[in-house]
This record gives structure tokens, C-alpha cells and sequence, in this order.
């Protein structure tokens, strides 16, 4: 949970209300959002994998009376749901496809079966596109009508926003941006999907780890290996750490991530002309509080000044997420809201 996150009382909220379910492959994160997209009621709960599909929607349906309660508000002033996934998917039909996050939950009607148990329309996203839109609408893409938010975690997601819409595409796959290609060389890494060369296979958590491990067993010298005879797990997150100490090899993987991404985000720029790439999940460097956070801004913006169209170079503000793990669960309440206003 953000420290920025503020709850607001039931006086200062304006209707019409919307609940925002963001389900993710650990937990369900939920809240009530005002016509403003002000939360005021919020709630986190496991997602039970193993449990099935069945059983979540029962849960969240039975999450929507106590947080209705916290915010002081009766059943009928909810509008509509959202609710977003990890795909694969269908988004006009409402249901999960062959979600790799979602072992178990293949060809599950997820948003009809929502409807019925909570007693209200629901709005359907890929969870991506869901915390695309909360920036948009809320965050740092406030006031940018074209912009792509990338999340850097174990995977590399993205969201598409053109024209105040979230892009689904026509197959529900638009906007998987972690899967462009940026090698086509017969050498190229292997993504986690199966395919060669794609952004992810290089500038996401497992790539970076992936990549330290093989600078480590040529005998790189690093401070990673005292701390990983402890013993303690390779992560970006100790990656990051020993950067910002002053570790030479982890701050090398740092950077060098930030280039790849940074080639990634030209192709997109080329491609979508967007007013903004914003950069947002798990594994950010602690963006602009610190010195690592920073620099790697920094080397994404010079990448980008170095191969994109000057115009697009000069033009596009590229930066941090802010609202960190709320993007979810607030951009899919506020593409309910649109559904809602039948925009």
C-alpha cells in the first residue's frame, strides 16, 4: 500500500460510485472510487490460486457489503464494477482464456460470474490496461490523452491509452508491449513465452537476474557475491541495493536494462506517437528517491534522445508511475465509469 494513498470521507465524495477490482496472481486488491476517482474504501485479500475462479468471485463478491460499509454507502449506489486480470483473455465475452498467472482457471466466464453473485454489471480488463488507465486518469499520465504505461516486474506489461481509451485490441491482446522485438539476431534471449528477442527476454526482473548470474559466473567481481554466501536469493531488488552502494557490476545491469527498455519504448513511440510512456511496477529502482532510481531515468530519456524522431524525442515526457499497486484497482473503476456514462 502507497503512502500517498488518501481515503476520502463519504461527505467529500461525489457521485456516482464504482467498486475496482484488480485481480493479480497473489492478491485481490479492491476499492470504492468516487465520479472524481478518489477512493474511499479499500480492502486486499489473497487470490487463492489453487482455489479456483469460482471460488474468488464468491469472495470478492462477499468483500463488496464491508467495504460498502466502510464507506458509508447502501448497494444501490454502486454503479457499476470493474475488474481487472492477467490475461490471456476475451474481453467481449467476458472470459479468461489460458492465463499464465491463473493456473487452473482456463475458459472461466469470470466477468458474467461477477455479475451474477455481486448484482451489478461489470466492466472487464486486462489488468495491464486497467493501471494504464488509472495513471492516466489519476496519476502520472493525468492530462496526457495518448500515452503507454510499461510495468517492469518479473514480466514486462503495458498499457495503451489512445484517445482517452484503453486499447484491447481485436483479439483482447493489444498492448503487449513486453513482447516486441528487440533482437532479431539467431542469438537472441529466450522470453519467458517461448519466442526469442522480445523486450521482456532482456529488460524484465528475470532477465536482469538472469543476466547478473551470467556476469557473476565469469567472475565479475561484485559485492552481489558476499551477500548472495549468506545465503540470500539473487533478486532486482538486491540488484538495485548494491547499485546504489556503489556495487560497479550491479549498477552496469541497472543501466544496461534502462537501454534496452529504452530501445523497446522507441519502437512504441514510432508506432503509437503517444504524449507520454510512463514507467511503473515492482521493480522501478526507487524511481526518483534515489540516486539508482534516477540515473536509470536518465538512461531511458538518453536512449530515447538518441534513436527517436527529434520531434517525438523532445515532445514525449517519459517518466515514473504514482500510484504505485492503486493503478489497478482505479483504472478499471474508472473504465466502469465510462461504460457507465456509455462513452
Amino acid at each position: 500500500m502507497p503512502e500517498s494513498r488518501h481515503i476520502i470521507s463519504h461527505d467529500q465524495a461525489e457521485p456516482p460510485f464504482f467498486i475496482g477490482f484488480d485481480l493479480g496472481g497473489t492478491n485481490i486488491k479492491v476499492g470504492v472510487v468516487d465520479d472524481r476517482g478518489r477512493t474511499l474504501a479499500y480492502d486486499r485479500f489473497p487470490t487463492r490460486v489453487p482455489h479456483g475462479p469460482e471460488n474468488a468471485c464468491q469472495r470478492m463478491a462477499a468483500a463488496i457489503g464491508p467495504l460498502l460499509a466502510q464507506a458509508r454507502l447502501p448497494p444501490s449506489a454502486i454503479a457499476r464494477i470493474g475488474l481487472g486480470t492477467p490475461g490471456t483473455m476475451d474481453i467481449p465475452a467476458g472470459r479468461l482464456l489460458e492465463p499464465p498467472n491463473l493456473p487452473g482457471w482456463e475458459q472461466f466466464p469470470i466477468r458474467d460470474r461477477l455479475a451474477e453473485l455481486a448484482g451489478t454489471q461489470v466492466t472487464f480488463s486486462n489488468d495491464a490496461g486497467a493501471a494504464a488507465f488509472g495513471e492516466y486518469w489519476q496519476g502520472s499520465g493525468r492530462g496526457q490523452n495518448n500515452m503507454i504505461l510499461l510495468t517492469l516486474g518479473t514480466g514486462i506489461g503495458g498499457g495503451i491509452i489512445l484517445s482517452g481509451h484503453s486499447l484491447a485490441g481485436e483479439h483482447s491482446h493489444g498492448a503487449e508491449c513486453g513482447h516486441i522485438i528487440i533482437d532479431y539476431h539467431a542469438t537472441a534471449r529466450m522470453c519467458t513465452c517461448g519466442q526469442p528477442g522480445h523486450l521482456e527476454a532482456y529488460a524484465a526482473g528475470l532477465a536482469i537476474i538472469k543476466r547478473t548470474e551470467e556476469a557473476l559466473e565469469a567472475n565479475r567481481p561484485s559485492s552481489l557475491t558476499e551477500r548472495m554466501r549468506k545465503p540470500e536469493p539473487l533478486t532486482p531488488l538486491m540488484i538495485s541495493e548494491e547499485a546504489e552502494q556503489g556495487d560497479p557490476l550491479s549498477l552496469e545491469i541497472v543501466l544496461e536494462t534502462a537501454r534496452y527498455l529504452g530501445i523497446g519504448i522507441v519502437s512504441l513511440m514510432h508506432t503509437l506517437d503517444p504524449s507520454a510512456v510512463i514507467i511503473g511496477g515492482a521493480m522501478t529502482f526507487g524511481c526518483h528517491e534515489t540516486s539508482v532510481g534516477r540515473q536509470f531515468l536518465a538512461r531511458v530519456r538518453a536512449e530515447v534522445q538518441q534513436r527517436a524522431f527529434p520531434l517525438l524525442a523532445a515532445e514525449t515526457k517519459i517518466d515514473y508511475a504514482q500510484l504505485g499497486g492503486d493503478a489497478g484497482y482505479i483504472g478499471v473503476a474508472g473504465l466502469a465509469r465510462l461504460d457507465h456514462a456509455g462513452r
